[in-house]
């Protein structure tokens, strides 16, 4: 089982962000996740939720945050929003283009209010471009960046990598660094300003070692005939006796002579390009000579760079896992991943949400 909450993530947060406010027009996706980032290193987060339910307060990333319910469409609502935009210091919007200027709570309207606010908007296209006013999601990103078209096994469709790339790896990923990095100017300016994040700009950051590879002439378009994309025999995935999966990564040549020590091989291939098909006829076999954790205890402890493939609910008792306390669960069972990055004097902490009316309180003394 992962652990259980310890009473070092359980206080109030005193981590790096501490003291920086947040006010997050609710949605779902990746910006809840850059707003639960925040939280869990120290800052104060104000969810604001519209009235009429719907998937708004749905979102699993919500928790931890203090939640204002308005009506985005009234006077009052809008008002309740621009008090708190008074004396934030973010506003997280992840509407569409032009959505929040309609509602009154657009850039130049909340900068009126607090010309230090770091306004950051989440979309999928950006905020300006063709496609800008179109809906999407994840896959759709992937498919116009060329990052989709590369993932999957050669001779076969693209594969979805679940929507971690585009959602939360370009989209939550490069929003955190965003905000951070117009605070870091505001402390020079004295100003705040508009954080356009567009997931097809941050999968395509995401890219820039493939694109690198492509510009070298390494990297093809053919799906699985490169060396990270599974079509090195020596970085895939190789199914065992059991239906059990190990993943190898094994890329240095010292990595290598590793892994073809732990398979005993009796004619062990090279890592050379035209060894490739045999290594991959070889390794196939000889996995499945044995069951998935027969393998991991084979190669534990070596720098082979093979490891079992857990599933979600395998990964709650790994060791290594539970060592560090990178899974927590609640007093209600849910599983989460603890704060993360990890800081020596100013560690975060999974928070506990104020009630609305303290907060703001708080805020506006």
């Amino acid at each position: 089982m992962p652990a259980t909450y310890p009473d070092s993530v359980r206080r109030m947060s005193t981590g790096p962000l501490a003291g920086l406010r947040v006010v997050e027009l609710a949605g779902l996706g990746p910006a809840p996740l850059a707003c639960r980032i925040l939280s869990d290193l120290g800052a104060e987060v104000l969810r604001v939720e519209r009235g009429g339910g719907g998937l708004f307060g749905a979102d699993g990333l919500a928790a931890g945050r203090a939640v204002l319910v308005a009506d985005l469409k009234s006077e009052d609502g809008r008002a309740q929003v621009l008090d708190a935009v008074a004396v934030a210091d973010v506003l997280v919007e992840g509407m569409r283009p032009g959505a929040t200027e309609r509602l009154g709570l657009g850039p130049d309207a909340c900068t009126a209010r607090n010309p230090r606010l770091v306004y950051a908007r989440m979309t999928g296209w950006g905020q300006d471009g063709p496609r800008a006013a179109e809906v999407g999601h994840d896959a759709n990103y992937l498919a116009i960046t060329g990052a989709l078209h590369a993932i999957g096994e050669r001779g076969r469709g693209p594969v979805l990598p679940l929507n971690l790339v585009a959602d939360f790896g370009g989209g939550t990923m490069l929003l955190v660094t965003g905000i951070l990095a117009a605070l870091h100017e505001r402390a020079t300016s004295g100003l705040g300003q508009v954080v356009d994040v567009a997931m097809v700009d941050g999968v395509s950051q995401l890219m820039s070692m493939t694109w690198d590879f492509r510009n070298l002439g390494m990297w093809g378009d053919e799906r699985g005939a490169n060396v990270l994309d599974g079509g090195a025999p020596f970085y895939a995935v190789y199914a065992c006796a059991d239906g059990g999966h190990v993943a190898v990564g094994a890329i240095e040549p010292q990595f290598y002579a590793a892994l073809l020590a732990g398979l005993d091989l009796e004619d062990p291939p090279t890592q050379a390009p035209q060894d490739w098909p045999r290594a991959r006829e070889a390794f196939t076999a000889r996995f499945l000579e044995r069951t998935r954790d027969e393998w991991a205890a084979v190669f534990a402890g070596t720098d082979a760079c093979v490891t079992p493939v857990l599933s979600l609910t395998e990964a709650t008792a790994d060791p290594h896992l539970a060592a560090r306390s990178t899974l927590l669960v609640d007093d209600d069972g849910r599983v989460r991943p603890a704060p993360a990055p990890r800081f020596s004097r100013t560690p975060g902490a999974v928070p506990t949400a104020p009630e609305v009316a303290e907060l703001l309180a708080r805020w506006q003394s």
